[in-house]
Formats: C-alpha cells, sequence, structure tokens
C-alpha cells in the first residue's frame, strides 16, 4: 500500500470536506475498533488509510492534496455479532452517509450482502469494491449570483408535485442529450410551463441519492419514484447530465438557481423514516456496517430483526442523537448549500416515533421548531406511516403543514355522488378548522390534494373502475385494489363521445374544487395536460413511458391546460380563494354566521339547515363567500376587500335548478368559471332570484362586484 500523509484534522464536519488544498473525512462509528478510508482511483485500485485519531465516537483524518472528484469509501472493523445487532464486516466497502455525491450504482452481487444467499447464517467475507457505488469528494465552490429565495406566502402558493425525469423526458423542445434530468428542467420550455400554468413552488420526488433495487432489476424494471435514499446529503446521481464526479451538485444547484429566477420555489420530498439497505436480508452498504444499532431501529427482543413501521424492512432510529444530527445537517445543507426553499417529509409519522407511539413532543420536532434555519422554510408532513396509530392528519405541530387526506378522500366522494359526503365535503372546502383550529393552525395547514405521485392521475381516476398495473410484475396485486372514485360510467351516458365529455367534465371538477378551496392546493404533474398511466394506479416501478409525460396534446388535452391554466389565475387574482384565517362562520356541519363571511344554502335558495345536512342523498351545495369580510389583513396589513362568490355544485347524476339567493346581493352576477363549459352561456347574467339549471356533476362560479 502506498504511503499516504494523513494529518489529524478535526471531527466535525462529518464527511468529506473540500478545502482547495486537501480534504479532511470524518466519520461516526461507535462500535467501531478500526476505521480505514479507502481511495479509489481511474481504474478501480484502493489506497487504505487508517484513521486514527477519534473524537467522541468520530473518525477523522486530514489529506492534504486530494482534490474534488476523488473517490473513497469506508471499511469499518468491529464485532459482528447478528444477534446483539452487531453488523460490522470490513470486507464491505462502506458509503460515507455524509457524501455530497456517489458515483456508479449497486450491480446486485452477492459480495453486497454479509451473508450468503443459500445460508442466511453464513458470514459473507467477499470484498463488495467493484459492485458498490462509491463516494465522491465535491468542490462546493459555486456561482450563486444574485440567488435569492421567492419565499412565497402558504396562502398565495400553489404546488405542482413532480419528477425531475418524467416531467422532462419527453418534452420536444429540450435537447435529448439532457432530457430526464436537473438540466433539463432548468430548461426554458419546462420553466415556461411552469409560468404560465402559473404554479408557484415544484415539490420534487425524491431527488436524494437512491438505489436501484436489485429485486425490480431482475424483472427488467427500476426504481422510478426514489423512496429508497441511501445518500441524505448527495443529488441523485442518474438525474446528473453533465458528469456523476461531483457535477450533479453544480447542475442541481444551476436548477434551483434557473428556478428561481422564475419566482419558482424548490420543495424536495425527502425520506428520512428508513434507508435503502432494507431488513437483515439487505445489503450492507453503510449504516448497516457502520453502526448498526445506533442507526437503525431494532426488535427490542430480536435484535436481528428491524422494527418496520414504513414497509420497506426498517425504521431510523429517531432517539438517537447521532441519526438526529444526520437528518438535522442534511436539512441545513439542502436550504444553506443548495438553496432549496422547503421539505415534505415522508411517511412522517415514523420520524415521531421515540418510541412505540407517535409522540408529537418527540425530539425530532423539538429541533426542527428550534432551528434557526429549518423552521424557516416550508415545512410539509405526509402524516401517516404503516404503524399503528400512524394515521395522524390534524395532528403535527405549528410550523407543519399537511397533506390532506381527508380533503383527498372528501372531494373524491362529493363527486362520485357518495352518500353523507355533504357535510365532510363542505368542511373540506372551507379549509378543515375541525383538523387544524384547534391547535392553533390555520388554513394553510393544509395541503389539498385530490391525486399525487402515489394512485391514479386525474384522467384515469375518472376513467378506471379498477387499476391495471399487470406491467409492474406482480400479478396485479399491488397498489389500491380499486377505484372508488369513478361510478359516472354507470348513471351517465353511455356513448363514447357522452363517456368522454362527462370525464373531461370531472377532471374539470376536480381541479375547480382543488383550486378554489381554502388551504394550500397541490396539483400533480401532468393532471393539467389529461395525464394517463393506462390504469396503473402504482408506477413505483415504472422509469419509462407508462410514467413519463406526453407533451403532445389532443384539442381535449390543450383545453384542459386551458382551464387549469384560467382557474389558478383565478384564485391568484382573488384574496377571498387564499385567506389567511379561517371563516368566522366555518363549522364542520356548516352553517351561517353573524359576521356573514361564508354562508351555505340549498339549491331552493334557502340556507341550508340541519335536516339538509343530515340528508344522506343530498348531491347538491351552494355557498356564499363574502369578499368584503376577508377578516385578515393582508401581510403588509391592509384590510382586503374583494368581489363576492357564489359557488353552485351539482354532484348528482342528473341537471338541478338553483335559485340565486334574494338576501346576499342586490345586484347582477355572472358566469366566472363553469365546468360544463358548453351548456350555460358564459355571458348571461343573473339577478337574485333568477333559476340556473346546473347540469349533471357540474359546478358554475357566480361573480358579483363589490359596489361600495
Amino acid at each position: 500500500m502506498p504511503f499516504m500523509e494523513i494529518w489529524p484534522g478535526k471531527p466535525y464536519p462529518l464527511g468529506a470536506t473540500y478545502d482547495g488544498s486537501g480534504v479532511n473525512f470524518a466519520l461516526f462509528s461507535e462500535i467501531a475498533d478500526g476505521v480505514e478510508l479507502c481511495l479509489v482511483g481511474e481504474t478501480g485500485e484502493e489506497t487504505r488509510v487508517a484513521l486514527t485519531e477519534v473524537d467522541g465516537h468520530v473518525w477523522h483524518g486530514y489529506l492534504p492534496g486530494i482534490q474534488d472528484g476523488q473517490r473513497y469509501g469506508y471499511r469499518v472493523y468491529g464485532p459482528h455479532n447478528p444477534d446483539e445487532g452487531e453488523r460490522c464486516n470490513p470486507a464491505k466497502l462502506l458509503l460515507d452517509p455524509y457524501a455530497k455525491a456517489f458515483d456508479g450504482q449497486l450491480d446486485g452481487d452477492e459480495s453486497l450482502f454479509s451473508y450468503r444467499f443459500e445460508d442466511p447464517a453464513a458470514y459473507n467475507e467477499d470484498d463488495s469494491l467493484g459492485h458498490t457505488m462509491l463516494s465522491v469528494v465535491v468542490n462546493p465552490f459555486f456561482d450563486w449570483g444574485h440567488d435569492r429565495p421567492p419565499r412565497h406566502e402558504y396562502h398565495d402558493s400553489v404546488i405542482y408535485e413532480t419528477h425531475v425525469k418524467g416531467l422532462t423526458m419527453t418534452h420536444p423542445d429540450v435537447p435529448e442529450e439532457i432530457r430526464g434530468t436537473y438540466a433539463a428542467l432548468a430548461h426554458p420550455a419546462i420553466i415556461d410551463h411552469l409560468t404560465d400554468l402559473g404554479v408557484t413552488a415544484v415539490e420534487l420526488l425524491p431527488v436524494h441519492q437512491f438505489v436501484q433495487d436489485s429485486n425490480l432489476v431482475d424483472k427488467g424494471l427500476r426504481n422510478y419514484w426514489g423512496y429508497n435514499t441511501i445518500g441524505f446529503l448527495a443529488p441523485h446521481n442518474e438525474y446528473a447530465a453533465t458528469g456523476t464526479d461531483g457535477q450533479q451538485v453544480s447542475e442541481f444547484k444551476a436548477m434551483v438557481k434557473a428556478l428561481h429566477e422564475a419566482d419558482i420555489e424548490v420543495i424536495l420530498d425527502v425520506v428520512y423514516n428508513h434507508t435503502a439497505e432494507g431488513s437483515e436480508l439487505g445489503p450492507t452498504i453503510a449504516f448497516r456496517g457502520i453502526d448498526n444499532s445506533a442507526y437503525y431501529r431494532l426488535v427490542d427482543d430480536d435484535k436481528t430483526h428491524y422494527y418496520d413501521t414504513t414497509g420497506t424492512g426498517n425504521s431510523l432510529l429517531m432517539r438517537s442523537p447521532h441519526v438526529l444530527q444526520l437528518i438535522m445537517d442534511s436539512l441545513r445543507y439542502w436550504v444553506e448549500e443548495m438553496h432549496v426553499d422547503g421539505f415534505r417529509f415522508d411517511l412522517a409519522a415514523t420520524l415521531a416515533r421515540q418510541f412505540h407511539e407517535v409522540d408529537k413532543l418527540s425530539a425530532f420536532f423539538d429541533i426542527i421548531h428550534q432551528d434557526p434555519v429549518i423552521s424557516q422554510v416550508k415545512l410539509i408532513a405526509e402524516p401517516w406511516d404503516l404503524g399503528d396509530g400512524g394515521y395522524q392528519v390534524g395532528n403535527f405541530p405549528p410550523l407543519w403543514t399537511e397533506w390532506n387526506g381527508k380533503y383527498r378522500d372528501a372531494v373524491r366522494d362529493f363527486w362520485r355522488g357518495e352518500a353523507e359526503a355533504l357535510a365532510e365535503f363542505a368542511s373540506r372546502l372551507s379549509g378543515s378548522s375541525d383538523l387544524y383550529a384547534h391547535s392553533g393552525r390555520r388554513p394553510i395547514a393544509s395541503i389539498n390534494f385530490v391525486t399525487a405521485h402515489d394512485g391514479f392521475t386525474l384522467r384515469d381516476l375518472v376513467s378506471y373502475n379498477d387499476k391495471h398495473n399487470e406491467a409492474n410484475g406482480e400479478d396485479n396485486n399491488d397498489g389500491e385494489s380499486h377505484n372508488r372514485s369513478w361510478n359516472c360510467g354507470v348513471e351517465g351516458p353511455t356513448d363514447d363521445e357522452g363517456i368522454n365529455r362527462l370525464r373531461l367534465r370531472q377532471q374539470r371538477n376536480f381541479i375547480a374544487t382543488l383550486l378554489l378551496s381554502q388551504g394550500v392546493p397541490m396539483l400533480a404533474h401532468g393532471d393539467e395536460l389529461g395525464r394517463t398511466q393506462s390504469g396503473n394506479n402504482n408506477t413505483y416501478c415504472q422509469d419509462n413511458e407508462i410514467s413519463w409525460l406526453d407533451w403532445e396534446l389532443d384539442d381535449d388535452e390543450q383545453s384542459l391546460l386551458d382551464f387549469t391554466r384560467a382557474v389558478i389565475a383565478l384564485r391568484s387574482e382573488h384574496p377571498t380563494f387564499r385567506r389567511r384565517r379561517f371563516f368566522e362562520g366555518d363549522a364542520h356541519h356548516g352553517g351561517a354566521s353573524d359576521q356573514g363571511d361564508i354562508e351555505w344554502y340549498a339549491p331552493s335558495g334557502t340556507e341550508m339547515n340541519e335536516l339538509d345536512w343530515r340528508n344522506g342523498y343530498a348531491r347538491t351545495l351552494m355557498v356564499f363567500l363574502n369578499g368584503q369580510a376577508i377578516s385578515a389583513p393582508d401581510e403588509r396589513g391592509r384590510e382586503v376587500v374583494d368581489d363576492h362568490f357564489l359557488l353552485l355544485f351539482n354532484g348528482h347524476s342528473e341537471s338541478v335548478e338553483f335559485t340565486v339567493p334574494i338576501d346576499l346581493y342586490d345586484g347582477k352576477w355572472q358566469i366566472a368559471l363553469n365546468t360544463a363549459e358548453d351548456e350555460l352561456p358564459s355571458d348571461s347574467t343573473y339577478n337574485p332570484g333568477a333559476v340556473l339549471d346546473v347540469p349533471s356533476r357540474s359546478m358554475v362560479l357566480l361573480q358579483a362586484e363589490v359596489t361600495d
């Protein structure tokens, strides 16, 4: 082994820190008896350097002369006793948990595992070098110019959930050589679509370095969604057009800079609840071999196995200070160095499990709230996991917003004509105060959505009664088993043209409802284009045309895009739909208020009463929004006055006559939005007491000018 000069270096920051003259390496492992830093050359040759300096269980050293682009890993010497949760194996070249970039991918070779395939109890001493990924030293310097975060207020936000590759892979105006990459997402053709649409933030499916699952690769499939993280500080290398020796970092930064210039925020979907090493039968590629019991939650009375609330084989140990440090160091890095604007936390209930139960007072929440950097960015929880008591919608603490699964279910139920859906629908439409007001939170706590990456696209939601996941290779047994949101094909028209018109109408219904509800709307990418996955509602493994957006639009798809743009613009222009506080008249069963900021009416034009709300057959609702009673000044302290609006919802399978109430406004009302489009004249005006024949399964928005 050639001699390498090594200086003591420093124990912090962890990872590989390049200063222009050399690199400081630091790795935490409490269980280790010894640690070797392994430098890997361009042809795969390995140079090992023992790290002999240890402070607070951090093994560290400084190597002068090492440059950015250097590939490296670690070998950790220590006990291997799986029954006690100890799994060190120096034959495995381990990734740096704090690496800023990675090169290569796993190839599935048996050497990646610490056991023999034919005998899981047998110790595997095969060297994994050449079969695993490699950590890469990164040059942190980047010219950010005048970059600044857009800092859109939540109530002004429209979030666009998207995928780096899926959004850009087939766009005809994006050069082929960069499609599917960070550079493609920064291309003017993509940014123009986002700005023309009117969204304020992109929420990117995981871009932390993730691993290709060997079981998928064996079936000719790939991990598309990316919920299989191995590197919490590194952008995924396969999304880089410029190279994987650290170039992915500067390319990601350039993407963020371009989106910020377009006034679009970047929110990352992050997976801090588990890692790609999986269960005890998974590979040893990083955390497992570094310090298994310090990073993972093990079963208390059987430490061979992992306590799993994520369905992936393992869960990170959220009461471990080293896990919490890793998460916080990662979050700060992405904000301070990569300039991202917020995070959506996958299976966030797992992050709140210090022990068994979901704990709202967990150390994770405490640290987040006390951190001067992370507490100031957007924090979005997926408020559930697969463990006991894991469904926690409405229970996250202040500062957090939540994917509101109850909003999704209620809106779907209403538009498919579900019984007993009316009161629930009204509550979700008006901001879900029943979920959030009790803890002092506001409507912005609710991230409203109808569809997301996980499930049917909007077009498929209204087109398929059942899933079609045959391409996933699981005999169509994966994903939700039944689509409960579509029954219009039964009660509606039977001819192809009529069915198609109704499907388009239902898509407009969902989009309009989403964007005109109180809270923060999240649109799944491609729903504005009528994107289909041909009935596949679980495309986690479909890195192909099934999942990628098709940018060649027919007339119907173009009209849906135009409609979505118009509704987003309407929301942006009118603070009535972007309230910062709950309605004074809001309640989960509806009801008018003395202030009259919101009032609920039956189609007859009379105020809803208790019997109306309890009517399980009710499929219709009329909502008055008082534009003169916004009730909260804007962020500059100015009183806000807007137009009055009247929303007419008909979820029935037949047309219904709606009477404009006579006690609201003595002027004329005009149609501002109509999801039936061709069945009501857009230039008609209506006086109080006028009757509108609202077509089946459609909604109408009437607008009146404020005349005080």
